[in-house]
């Protein structure tokens, strides 16, 4: 027997079948057949995007060369490109850490073999004015407040923060935020008068701010001294306007307004880390811009330039696409003064547009209560104006009273219009139309799938087709899809919010509307509240899960006319308005809020309230929820 039969024979004892080219195996003359060989490997899911502090199961299969396929999730290697972002286990398990885009790898034993998924990882929360960029004002991930629990038995403030100035710009929220040396926390991010913004802790687990930043931190650097006490009585204008989060970057975009030695007035756009607070993109940059024109600002050589004394950035920022656009009418139709609107590069902060919305004439300023541009699916851009000149049917470039439609991109070309057929009543009757919001309406059936909604102080409500806006008809609305006149008491200087096919108003001197939308078209008020506002009405927001539990809420500032007294917060049935579940009156010594602010919106995420004040922010949730760190 030769050496290797021998070897053979004994292995073949031991129960070892061998493959020997050109030998028989331990059953006797033939050869060894060869097992299945991997033929593939896939991930699945393929792709994904998860929020930061969210976790996604990857599995990794196996398709052999017989046709059978196998789970190898825990036999192969698991990789990040990056693991500070996105961290993977050795099962596949990976959980998202901050912001970015980047994959994840499955690879066999000996690197033969792999595959790869690509994983988006972002912030979620409220990230802007009235919770999304068609400015809808619902929050359908809402799974702990319900109109069961929303009463003044279960329901009520848990804590406040004290700030340093008036809050006008609504509260935004970010979950899951990991600040350096303090951990992962929620995070409610807060802008005031005094130009500060800071960042607490959304759940009261630390009684101080995780950071604030004060952007007057040079000598004689102050916030704007009110110049029309009627809008500001004794107050201060430092960040009156909303500020929007990018939740890919960490980036809080906040414009500054600051009156600054020798006396001037400077508007800033910011670029703040979320986490830090720190100045990202070689930002701060200055707002300003010249346009052509010969109207009542123009320098008399066909230049009309922005002037931050004579403009106030009060609508909220917008982000849609990369694009950041800021907004800005006047102090109390103060002329010299025109609309303007602004757009930036978010991550390089340099300006890719300026739009000046009378600079043939006067006025026409974008305000709209404190809400600012909006955006559809596409990245088109809609705002509203105010009272101006118009001359746009005839070829002009005035727009006041109108729905104006820009293109995506930031290059800021009309591409759409609406004018009421009054509109120079309008303008001299001071019934703006931008005293009220635009809302971009989830695509709908019927022969107009594509809607807007705006009103103003004359009380009408417009539907539009997004995809032909109608332009001018100087005999009456009949070009667009829907025109309801006298839809409310006084006027509308608010934002109408949407849940489930129904539009939800509340006007000056009115109750709230519940509206439904069929066909495109809006029905009669199909419920109202007992409870009516006063000036100026309010702007609801919506929280539900999904199609279920949904809660219409909204702050009663009445009592700011007179500085006078405090916000009122009110809890709505959104399936019928014409039942209140709560408000804070109703528990007035636990529930008080501070001193109302006009067009507040309340910010509700995970199972809170928050509501900004005069002096501080509220916070309201389920009774017991009140973490130790703020009782």
């Amino acid at each position: 027997m030769s050496d290797r039969a021998a070897l053979r024979a004994f292995l073949c004892g031991l129960g070892v079948s061998l493959l020997l080219a050109g030998a028989s195996g331990c059953g006797g003359g033939g050869t060894t057949s060869v097992g299945p060989t991997l033929v593939t490997l896939t991930i699945n899911p393929a792709s994904s995007s998860l929020a930061v502090g969210q976790s996604q199961q990857f599995s990794a299969t196996g398709s052999y060369s017989d046709g059978t396929t196998k789970d190898l999730s825990t036999s192969v290697t698991w990789r990040s490109s990056n693991s500070a972002a996105v961290a993977i286990s050795s099962s596949g398990l990976a959980t998202a850490i901050e912001p970015a885009t980047l994959v994840v790898t499955a690879v066999t034993a000996g690197e033969s073999m792999s595959a790869s998924a690509k994983v988006t990882a972002a912030y979620v929360g409220v990230l802007m004015y009235h919770n999304d960029v068609g400015s809808t004002g619902q929050n359908l991930n809402e799974t702990i407040l319900k109109p069961s629990n929303v009463n003044a038995t279960q329901f009520g403030k848990l804590f406040s923060y004290p700030v340093d100035g008036a809050v006008y710009a609504q509260p935004l929220y970010v979950q899951s935020v990991t600040i350096p040396s303090q951990g992962a926390h929620n995070v409610v991010y807060v802008a005031t008068q005094h130009d500060s913004v800071y960042a607490f802790d959304a759940d009261g687990k630390s009684p101080n701010p995780l950071w604030h930043v004060s952007f007057l931190n040079s000598p004689g650097v102050v916030p704007v001294p009110a110049p029309a006490p009627n809008l500001y009585p004794g107050l201060e204008i430092g960040i009156p306007s909303t500020p929007v989060i990018d939740g890919a970057t960490g980036t809080l975009y906040v414009v500054a307004y600051t009156f600054e030695p020798p006396g001037v007035y400077v508007y800033r756009l910011h670029a703040l880390d979320i986490t830090t607070g720190a100045e990202k993109f070689g930002g701060p940059v200055v707002v300003q811009g010249t346009v052509s024109g010969t109207g009542v600002a123009s320098d008399g050589e066909g230049h009309v330039a922005f002037v931050p004394g004579k403009h106030l950035q009060r609508a909220a920022l917008l982000l849609s696409n990369g694009t950041l656009y800021l907004a800005f009418a006047s102090h109390d139709d103060s002329l010299p003064f025109n609309g303007w609107l602004f757009a930036f590069d978010s991550q390089m902060l340099k300006q890719t547009g300026v739009f000046n919305s009378a600079p043939n004439a006067w006025g026409a300023g974008i305000w709209q209560s404190g809400a600012g541009p909006v955006a559809d699916a596409a990245g088109n851009v809609y705002l509203t104006t105010g009272n101006g000149a118009f001359d746009a049917s005839m070829g002009g470039q005035d727009y006041g009273d109108s729905v104006v439609q820009f293109p995506p991109g930031g290059v800021l070309n009309v591409s759409g219009y609406f004018t009421p057929f009054d509109q120079a009543n309008l303008a001299e009757g001071d019934l703006d139309l931008a005293s009220g919001g635009v809302l971009v309406v989830p695509d709908q059936a019927g022969p107009h799938p594509h809607l807007l909604i705006a009103g103003g102080k004359e009380g009408t409500v417009y539907v539009l087709d997004r995809e032909d806006l109608g332009g001018y008809n100087p005999q009456d609305n009949s070009q667009i899809v829907q025109s309801v006149p006298r839809a409310t008491t006084v006027g509308f200087f608010c934002t109408p919010a949407f849940w489930e096919n129904n539009i939800y108003y509340m006007g000056i001197y009115d109750s709230l509307k519940q509206y439904q939308l069929t066909n495109g078209l809006l029905s009669t008020p199909v419920a109202q509240s007992s409870a009516g506002f006063q000036y100026p009405g309010a702007t609801p927001s919506i929280s539900a899960n999904g199609s279920t539990n949904g809660i219409v809420w909204a702050i009663d500032t009445s009592a700011n006319a007179q500085r006078a007294g405090p916000a009122v917060l009110h809890a709505f049935d959104a399936t019928n308005v014409g039942q209140e579940l709560y408000n804070t009156n109703q528990a007035a010594t636990r529930d008080q809020p501070g001193g109302a602010v006009k067009f507040a919106v309340p910010t509700i995420f995970n199972g809170k309230v928050y509501i900004g004040t005069t002096s501080e922010l509220d916070v309201y949730g389920l009774l017991g929820a009140t973490a130790a760190a703020v009782r």
